[in-house]
């Protein structure tokens, strides 16, 4: 059994279920810095692990590769802060947008009408999104 002190980049993405191509990517943007051994081989410890399973959360959390690289290497925590606040702000607008569109499918099922767009409890439903509503141009 392979140590994960010294893992291969293949070892690595099988682990994690990622293409090779993904962690070489992380490399050259900075995200990650594997020993080199033997010319050129990259060898990954448990501390490249970490990042990559940090590197992991943060995409899954709606980070840009900018905006993790930018976390990950400022020494300065208002700037951090910063980067977090902004996604944080976009997570909650996410959030509320996802609540509305599943209180609109949960009317819409509930509705005993055939057509449930005449049930007046959807239309107020929808009305509230109307009023809610900044103009916007929508490409069909």
């Amino acid at each position: 059994m392979k140590s994960t002190a010294t893992m291969s980049i293949g070892d690595v993405a099988q682990r994690f279920g990622l293409a090779t191509h993904v962690l070489r990517h992380w490399e050259t943007t900075g995200l990650l810095t594997p020993a080199r051994v033997g010319g050129e081989r990259r060898r990954y410890g448990p501390d490249d692990l970490y990042r990559v399973a940090v590197i992991i959360r943060a995409k899954e959390a709606g980070f840009s590769l900018d905006e993790i690289r930018e976390m990950m290497t400022t020494s300065d925590a208002a700037e951090r802060r910063a980067v977090l606040l902004r996604r944080r702000a976009e997570l909650a607008r996410h959030i509320a947008e996802a609540q509305a569109s599943l209180e609109l499918i949960d009317c819409a099922l509930e509705c005993d009408h055939e057509d449930f767009s005449g049930c007046p409890h959807f239309q107020a439903v929808v009305a509230e999104r109307i009023s809610l509503s900044p103009p916007q141009h929508i490409r069909g």
